[in-house]
């Protein structure tokens, strides 16, 4: 009588190991700790010379039922052949890879089996979250792609599952692999992506779950890193395409070359793009010997491809086609990966009223389309946005004098000497920032270039105080026509070496005595302290020989690895909410202290402002701090500046007597009773509001609990109408007292200007020729925000500008959150006002607006002109998304239109227009704006400010 065999597992986790004796347990303890009980663990040994096997073999001996050890008899320098050992000998009805560095989900095993089971799917795919070691952040692979558990009959139903080429992160039958001969390649790089597309295009069914399975751990600056991390290497770049050819042959094998055009999108936006990443830092031969590598595939991918990549992917891509070494460079300097740091280094070109990278092949149509970057906003973007680098050309010294020269691009001749541009080169403590050195620099200006240079004594300027700041950070700051910008400052190795700029510090010249140029691990110029004279020569060596001791070097170590630790707990969002609650909050409350914040930093704009400048022209003593989100340019300059989320900020809430602000503190914040809020709110409300929102009513408890409690911080809320207090109130839950004061930001539509300010604008904006301006304000879409192209305009601006170019300024004014770029074309006859922060003095200089469903209707109604209402999604926007609270179609105080030929017509009539509707436009204002009388910035001035008890 034979015994019965026994049960197969659920599961076999195929573990591969090379060299890496010190992960490898963690790795294969994830496994044994899966929630799934019915498993093995195959470990593959590609040959290690560490201690791996006896790492290994401990755990055989430790758990000898479920690990099993297979060791290759010679490395195989690849992750394919022990991958194939570790399938030839699984037992599992299921297989899972796992490398070594990395780590299961818990419940990894148990929810892709289910998901297997219950779909009867031949693969399962779950998330896999990318982790680095060093930061701890992590961040999802392919989100998009798991969001959500689904099944799919074939990759046609989801070809951008062929984005995700891992093989870590799915599940296979083990008689699917067996049926369709699944192995992987043995004698060439990125085996995952033949092995998984071959997979893709094999399986029956593909399930999808959205739980999280599998940990990619990321070292950045480990000392042997991973093949795919050494993607510069020649031979990476060559098996890659050898691998996408095989690819391209197992798609017409299966019928599927029309999926083809999916795999040329991935190539480039992917695959290409690690390759050529860093190819600036790299010598000009190995550049091109990269470029030539990828040249002869390129050219068999589809123009299409092209098209439809990722705009900077795809125009790398097309310059590698065309053999252009120095354009790939150039892209890829601009959208460099971190930590290396983007910076701009083509000199960009206009041609026929569009905006291009570079100058050259624009006569190929292809060209003229991939190369066109009028959507990026060159031409009018914040120039603190363009990631515009500088260079250091020359290091010149004469005895003590220093003479640093450089240029940096000039975006489409924006910088002019008519706008008399300065700069200055700062020297910052790269640690603590607390340390910070200036000198001014020269502008040399032309259209396509900005030569600088800057002379100085080092001695005098540079005073570090030594041993605790041994690295400074080295940038421009350039300031145009109002705008600021910080560039980063790049150089040849040769020029760096030649940056040695002698100091005093002021701890002590015996350590160090001069601070010398390197280049940091994000490409850019930086500077180090460094021992150059005799007395500094020796007491270096003194401390280096320190820290060469057992206890020196130890406690150096310690001490090294503390500060880093401490550096990254102080970033950390709990570290500086626990600071908050724990420290600024139980500090002494500063009287007098008001913190202003508008459009949660973005601008200095709206009634926060106008509270502001009331306070200022009433005289009231008091210390205004204002919150900006990323430049802090346009903010007033008599008023302290912090950074949204910065620790100043944090101090800054935490000890005000005053909040004000118009949309919301961090959420997370909570207000201290001494402190009273007043939120001024940013409109009244068509749109429906609140928890009357759908996607509010949709959250969880939990979700809405947190929101609830943000909004109960409001200690007074601003209104506008008996409207506002129906709806708007309504809809978010206010409790806080509700002042029918108006909007301060509406008192200059009442009242009238400051026509000084006004004509500066209008002049800003070059509209003094006596032509009609319109301004054009909607509010955004949800897909607008993180769109590449921003706000894309829902009418024809060529025939806007045929029929009233000539008499007419249009000023398009996109929503806060959502971009736009308008190309130099349009130049004459409209305009970008994005950048301008207050949409007020835009509103006061407009002969009629032209708006959707923005609440910038009930504002410019008080004006008495002319509006349009141009709605070409209402059905959706009202019945399907978002819900009103009133029937705009019967109540605006202006035509509503639907296409671009109506909307020109209703231009065409602004004259009839302002007579027709103005008993609508009464009976709007009476309606919606009834305490909007000009006096709100005066009245909220009046009770907080000027009388004997400030807390109202």
């Amino acid at each position: 009588m034979t015994s019965s065999q026994p049960r197969p597992p659920d599961v076999t986790v195929v573990v591969i190991v090379y060299n890496d004796a010190g992960r490898v347990a963690t790795a294969v303890q994830s496994v044994l700790d899966q929630s799934l009980r019915s498993h093995e663990i195959i470990v593959v040994d590609d040959h290690s010379t560490d201690g791996t096997p006896e790492v290994v073999e401990r755990l055989v001996a430790q758990h000898p039922d479920v690990v099993k050890f297979i060791r290759l008899p010679a490395n195989s320098g690849h992750c394919g052949a022990p991958r194939n050992a570790g399938i030839a000998a699984a037992r599992g009805r299921f297989i899972m890879f796992l490398d070594s560095d990395d780590v299961l989900d818990p419940h990894a095993c148990r929810n892709m089996v289910a998901m297997a089971e219950q779909s009867e799917a031949d693969m399962v795919i779950g998330r896999c979250v990318r982790h680095d070691v060093a930061t701890g952040k992590e961040t999802s692979w392919m989100p998009w792609l798991v969001q959500s558990k689904v099944v799919y009959e074939s990759l046609r139903d989801q070809p951008e599952l062929l984005y995700d080429v891992l093989s870590t992160n799915k599940l296979y039958r083990h008689d699917f692999l067996t049926r369709e001969n699944l192995v992987f390649l043995e004698d060439r790089l990125y085996e995952d992506n033949l092995f998984s597309a071959h997979a893709y295009l094999a399986a029956k069914k593909i399930a999808v779950i959205p739980q999280r399975i599998y940990t990619w751990n990321i070292e950045r600056k480990a000392a042997n890193l991973s093949i795919t991390r050494r993607a510069a290497d020649i031979r990476n770049i060559t098996d890659r395409i050898i691998v996408t050819r095989k690819i391209d042959d197992l798609l017409e094998a299966h019928a599927a070359g029309d999926l083809r055009l999916q795999k040329d999108v991935r190539f480039i936006e992917n695959d290409l793009r690690v390759h050529l990443s860093k190819l600036s830092a790299l010598p000009e031969e190995n550049q091109r010997a990269l470029v030539d590598a990828a040249r002869p595939y390129l050219q068999t991918i589809q123009e299409e491809a092209f098209r439809q990549a990722k705009p900077l992917p795809a125009m790398a891509a097309y310059l590698v086609r065309e053999g252009d070494y120095h354009g790939v460079a150039a892209v890829h300097d601009y959208m460099a990966p971190r930590p290396i740091q983007p910076h701009l280094t083509v000199d960009l070109v206009v041609r026929d009223g569009r905006v291009y990278w570079g100058d050259r092949h624009l006569d190929d149509p292809l060209g003229r389309e991939v190369l066109d970057v009028t959507e990026m906003g060159f031409q009018d973007g914040p120039l603190g946005k363009l990631r515009i680098g500088a260079r250091i050309d020359s290091v010149h010294r004469d005895g003590d004098v220093v003479t640093l020269t450089g240029s940096f691009t000039n975006p489409v001749g924006r910088i002019t000497v008519e706008s008399a541009p300065k700069a200055q080169l700062v020297f910052e403590e790269r640690r603590s920032k607390r340390r910070v050195f200036k000198t001014k620099a020269q502008l040399a200006v032309d259209e396509q270039r900005v030569g600088w240079s800057v002379t100085f004594t080092p001695e005098k300027l540079l005073r570090p105080i030594g041993l605790i700041d041994p690295t400074y950070s080295l940038r421009l700051h350039v300031s145009v026509g109002g705008e600021g910008a910080d560039l980063a400052l790049f150089a040849e190795e040769d020029v760096v070496e030649a940056l040695r700029l002698p100091t005093r510090p002021k701890l002590s010249r015996l350590t160090s005595d001069l601070l010398q140029g390197y280049q940091t691990d994000s490409g850019n110029v930086a500077l180090r302290q460094e021992a150059d004279g005799s007395a500094a020569k020796v007491g270096s060596a003194a401390i280096a020989g320190v820290r060469n001791t057992s206890f020196g070097s130890r406690a150096w170590q310690r001490a090294a690895d503390l500060q880093r630790s401490l550096r990254q707990r102080r970033n950390n969002r709990a570290t500086k909410l626990a600071w908050y609650e724990n420290v600024f909050l139980k500090m002494p409350v500063k009287k007098g202290t008001v913190v202003f914040e508008s459009h949660m930093g973005k601008q200095f704009s709206d009634s926060p402002r106008a509270i502001y400048e009331e306070m200022r022209r009433q005289g009231i003593k008091f210390t205004p701090i204002w919150a900006y989100a990323e430049h802090p340019t346009g903010f007033p300059s008599d008023a302290k500046l912090v950074r949204r989320n910065s620790w100043s900020y944090l101090q800054a809430l935490g000890q005000a007597e005053f909040w004000i602000d118009n949309q919301g503190f961090p959420h997370d914040l909570r207000k201290r009773p001494e402190t009273t809020y007043i939120q001024t709110w940013h409109g009244s409300a068509f749109k429906r509001m609140g928890f009357d929102e759908a996607t509010i009513k949709a959250q969880t408890e939990t979700q809405q609990n947190k929101w609830q409690a943000a909004i109960d911080r409001f200690d007074y809320f601003l209104v506008r109408s008996e409207h506002d207090v129906r709806t708007l109130t309504k809809g978010m839950r206010v409790g806080a007292e509700l002042l029918r004061s108006g909007y301060p930001r509406n008192d200059a539509l009442v009242n009238g200007g400051n026509d000084s300010e006004l004509a500066k604008l209008r002049k800003k904006l070059g509209i003094t020729d006596g032509r009609r301006v319109v301004l054009y304000a909607p509010t955004f879409r949800p897909e607008e925000v993180n769109r590449r192209s921003g706000l894309e305009l829902p009418f024809d601006l060529d025939e806007f500008v045929h029929r009233f170019g000539d008499d007419t300024i249009l000023l398009v004014r996109p929503h806060y959150l959502v971009s736009f770029a308008l190309p130099p074309a349009y130049g004459h006859s409209v305009r970008n006002v994005a950048n301008v922060h207050d949409v007020t003095p835009l509103m006061q200089i407009s002969d009629a607006l032209i708006t959707d469903y923005s609440s910038l209707m009930f504002d410019y109604s008080l004006l008495d002109r002319p509006m349009i209402f141009h709605v070409p999604d209402y059905d959706d926007y009202v019945g399907s998304s978002r819900g009103s609270y009133f029937d705009l179609d019967s109540t605006a105080p202006g035509p509503l239109t639907r296409t671009s030929e109506e909307l020109i017509a209703a231009i065409a009539d602004l004259d009839g227009n302002a007579d027709a509707f103005a008993g609508k436009r009464r009976e709007f204002v009476a309606e919606f704006g009834e305490f909007d009388t000009g006096q709100a910035a005066k009245a909220v001035v009046d009770r907080f400010f000027r009388t004997g008890d400030r807390r109202g």
